[in-house]
């Protein structure tokens, strides 16, 4: 089965065909560097992570761009009350948002554009608007004129009657659902030079040029929230479009993570920051637990959702580390069950289920002295586990992701003899399940049985 991606402009799953062979390009919208990081942002760049990884694996080179988006209202506001410069609250939270990146095992992009950095290119795309007639300058404001893309909503499936870009009222405009691809210069805000007059970037205006500035002007995958169908991905087909460039071949977007039914997001102040997450959490099992949902369904954030997750890491971890007693493991082939969830819209619940299963055989395997077949099992679980980027055993994760290695061997230990508790007890070997509660016992483990499984705690002495 070839990959097929769930293309949000046509709604449906399409075959996957790049459009230049051997390679596939794709541009995710980045972070608006206005904060800390929280588990809704990285959510998406995780999602994205594993399309990279499995068109890799699949024998494709990838160029993968991710945008900064270093200027904006909202890095205005917060750098002013924080009395900071912008570029500096800019430059401090991206240096946040590429730890954030980087600490949960996301591969480094090809290149990390700032908006910024682009304006050149802004201005010629503004300029290629105007003269085909689909925008219009005012004032020193440019405005696209959706009246004049006869295409617009075909993205959302917005009816045109009823667009409302959510822009504050001007009286530059023509028609109030036009949107602004450039403003006008204020007082004490930072400004660029352009024929129409100073001023700064429209948000939607930055993705399109700097996208065909490194992918060229019709590139195979654009992806981002589902938040940013409207007005922000509507608008950059629109414009980018109407400019004569074919731009996106496939539209993906990645559902929110939520909290309490509500997307997490810092207006509403009910955010999870990354580096809180990460005291609590290690990095691999976090990625665990963004990764495994299927990257359009919603996650519903909870303590112990995370926790579970983090309890499924550890039983492979255990299964590998296990293995690993019985010879080296190295990295195998996908199963052919593993590959067909991964082309199937990246249908990640399912190929989490084919991992777990190996692990299953893999420790009867060890049970039962076939080393020779859970060592190729163990394989098969490296070579799955780095396509989801959580393969225990790879130098990313050479300390657990975490940096109390007592604990993580602790939790490597508890997870075995968890295991072996549970298998036993399959097995009707309650002698050796009690040997293993014991050993549990002795080393001051509090387990608890619960619908999601075994949970365990350390005792406080």
């Amino acid at each position: 089965m070839a990959l097929h991606l769930y293309d949000t402009a046509t709604r449906a799953p399409r075959e996957f065909s790049p459009v230049r062979s051997g390679t596939a390009s794709i541009y995710v919208c980045g972070a608006t560097v206005q904060g800390v990081p929280h588990i809704g942002h990285v959510r998406g760049m995780l999602n994205y992570d594993v399309l990279r990884r499995w068109l890799l694996h699949s024998g494709l080179d990838v160029l993968l761009v991710r945008n900064v988006t270093d200027i904006d209202d909202k890095i205005l506001t917060k750098a002013a009350d924080a009395g900071r410069p912008w570029w500096e609250w800019a430059a401090t939270h991206e240096r946040a948002f590429e730890k954030a990146y980087e600490d949960l095992g996301c591969l480094p992009p090809s290149a990390t554009p700032r908006a910024t950095g682009h304006v050149t290119q802004m201005v010629q795309l503004m300029e290629r608007l105007i003269e085909a007639g689909h925008a219009y300058a005012v004032d020193g404001d440019v405005y696209f004129s959706v009246k004049s893309f006869p295409e617009y909503g075909t993205l959302s499936g917005q009816q045109l009657d009823e667009v409302q870009q959510g822009e504050t009222p001007t009286r530059g405009k023509r028609d109030s659902r036009d949107f602004t691809l450039w403003k006008s210069a204020k007082p004490g805000e930072p400004s660029w030079p352009t024929p129409w007059g100073d001023g700064r970037p429209g948000w939607h205006l930055e993705c399109s040029a700097m996208a065909t500035t490194y992918l060229g002007a019709e590139f195979d995958i654009h992806g981002g929230g589902v938040d940013l169908v409207f007005p922000h991905h509507e608008n950059e087909r629109a414009q980018s479009n109407a400019a004569g460039d074919g731009f996106a071949r496939y539209w993906l977007h990645n559902a929110w993570v939520t909290m309490s039914g509500e997307k997490m997001s810092k207006s509403l102040g009910n955010t999870v920051a990354i580096p809180a997450m990460l005291e609590r959490y290690r990095a691999p099992e976090l990625r665990y637990y963004l990764v495994q949902p299927h990257y359009r369904s919603t996650v519903e954030y909870s303590e112990g959702a995370v926790s579970e997750a983090a309890q499924g890491y550890r039983r492979i971890e255990a299964f590998l580390r296990r293995a690993e007693s019985a010879g080296p493991v190295d990295v195998g082939p996908v199963s052919s069950e593993f590959a067909a969830a991964m082309d199937d819209d990246l249908a990640t619940p399912a190929a989490f289920a084919v991992v777990h299963n190996t692990v299953r055989d893999g420790n009867a395997a060890l049970d039962g002295g076939d080393t020779t077949k859970a060592l190729e099992l163990a394989g098969t679980v490296r070579g799955m586990t780095g396509v989801l980027g959580i393969d225990p055993l790879s130098p990313d994760w050479a300390d657990g992701g975490s940096d109390t290695p007592v604990r993580d061997a602790l939790g490597t230990l508890v997870e075995a003899l968890l295991a072996e508790r549970q298998e036993a007890r399959a097995a009707k070997d309650f002698a050796r399940a009690d040997a293993a509660r014991d050993r549990l016992v002795a080393a001051g483990i509090a387990v608890e049985d619960t619908p999601n499984g075994p949970q365990w705690t350390v005792r406080n002495s």
